[in-house]
């Protein structure tokens, strides 16, 4: 019974070698189990993060078709000026094609560019300045490959109709041969993938002064603040004859306004910085993208990207390519010179550019008007001024 008592109770003193022995046994036995758990464990984080970044990766679509066409053209093609910088044409297409995209009118004939932007990284990636190209332009849209296979003639007609006829590859050799600027990669998002991205951040807000009811954008908003959702964003940016003037070029002011406040809620959320925020805006934004084939992964966004984070949100311009009426239709726009071309040397050589609400020449016109001096009266800058907006001038102001 002593025996039995002492076996339940534990070792005497002649089995404390025993005992410690086995202890030891023991304690290897649970390392060993959790080194293994330890190891499983991080297998299914691996796998799952190698299954987020494979899923993330094949939500982009390569737009392997352009990457042909470009090189069959590559020796007109304008060479890279400055190491490290970059240019990324931005387009916005109308299609009524994919989920939800009918509900914005019906197909006039084939997919359009809503919304064309210039994008240019400086080398340093202390800036970026987004300029929009007007889809009313009249431009020299060389002969392209159509969607059937066949090619077009070359033709003087509107910026937007190069993307009708033969795509992205159309388009950015149209860019091209206007600003002798080198396309770097190329961006195409539509309807949806507009609405998902602007959800994806828990919408944007705007300042209306006056409420808007457009039939036709689906639109109808209260004035004051007013945070924007996906379908109220798509609606605010597309819609023309309720809001200002009805012209396509405040339109694009309104765009670039929208698109400053976008990039200034990502900034201030540091979405970029924060996996869990991250993650639905980088779903959000490579379901919704046709690219490059650089770019068409998770990787080659991240690379673009990645040097991103450090451009303050005041270097971060938007402004439109300096233009007119047509001489010969005041419904469609011409490039005003010397002043464009004055734009695109220096976004080729990667030199800075200013903008402002109203440039030196619209203020000394106005301090000439009204007997006062011009904004800024000092004597002209090095750096020419455009008409435009930053990212950190709010659009509730």
């Amino acid at each position: 019974m002593t025996d039995t008592v002492g076996q339940s109770l534990g070792p005497g003193p002649g089995a404390s070698a025993t005992g410690a022995g086995l202890l030891r046994r023991r304690r290897r036995r649970w390392a060993k189990v959790t080194a293994v758990g330890a190891a499983v464990l991080g297998a299914v984080a691996a796998g799952t993060g190698w299954a987020l970044y494979a899923t993330l990766s094949d939500n982009i679509t390569a737009d392997d078709a352009a990457a042909r066409e470009l090189e069959r053209y590559e020796r007109e093609r304008p060479t890279e000026l400055v190491r490290g910088a970059q240019n990324i044409l931005l387009i916005g297409s109308d299609t009524r094609a994919g989920e939800g995209n009918s509900a914005y009118g019906r197909d006039l004939g084939g997919e359009r560019s809503d919304t064309t932007i210039l994008l240019h990284l400086a080398a340093d990636r202390r800036s970026a300045t987004a300029v929009s190209l007007p889809r009313d332009l009249m431009v020299d849209i060389p002969g392209c490959r159509r969607p059937d296979g066949s090619r077009s003639e070359p033709v003087f007609a509107m910026f937007n109709h190069a993307f009708q006829l033969g795509g992205s590859a159309c388009t950015i050799r149209t860019v091209e041969k206007l600003t002798d600027i080198r396309i770097d990669h190329h961006v195409v998002v539509d309807f949806r993938g507009f609405k998902k991205m602007v959800d994806a951040v828990d919408g944007v807000q705007v300042c209306l002064k006056e409420p808007i009811d457009d039939k036709a954008a689906l639109l109808q908003l209260p004035a004051g603040r007013v945070e924007l959702d996906g379908e109220q964003a798509l609606g605010f940016v597309r819609a023309r004859k309720s809001l200002g003037d009805g012209s396509d070029t405040e339109r694009m002011e309104r765009q670039q306004r929208f698109l400053g406040a976008l990039v200034d809620k990502v900034q201030s959320d540091d979405v970029l910085l924060n996996p869990a925020k991250l993650y639905p805006v980088l779903d959000a934004a490579t379901s919704a993208l046709t690219t490059d084939p650089e770019l068409a992964s998770l990787r080659g966004l991240y690379q673009l990207v990645r040097g991103l984070r450090n451009i303050p949100i005041e270097q971060v311009q938007f402004l439109t390519v300096p233009r007119e009426s047509y001489l010969y239709d005041t419904n469609r726009d011409q490039l005003v010179e010397p002043e464009a071309e004055k734009l695109f040397a220096r976004l080729r050589a990667d030199q800075p550019v200013a903008v402002a609400r109203q440039t030196p020449e619209e203020a000394a016109r106005t301090g000439a008007e009204t007997g006062g001096e011009p904004d800024g009266g000092t004597g002209p800058s090095p750096t020419p001024t455009f008409r435009g907006n930053t990212a950190a001038e709010h659009i509730c102001e």
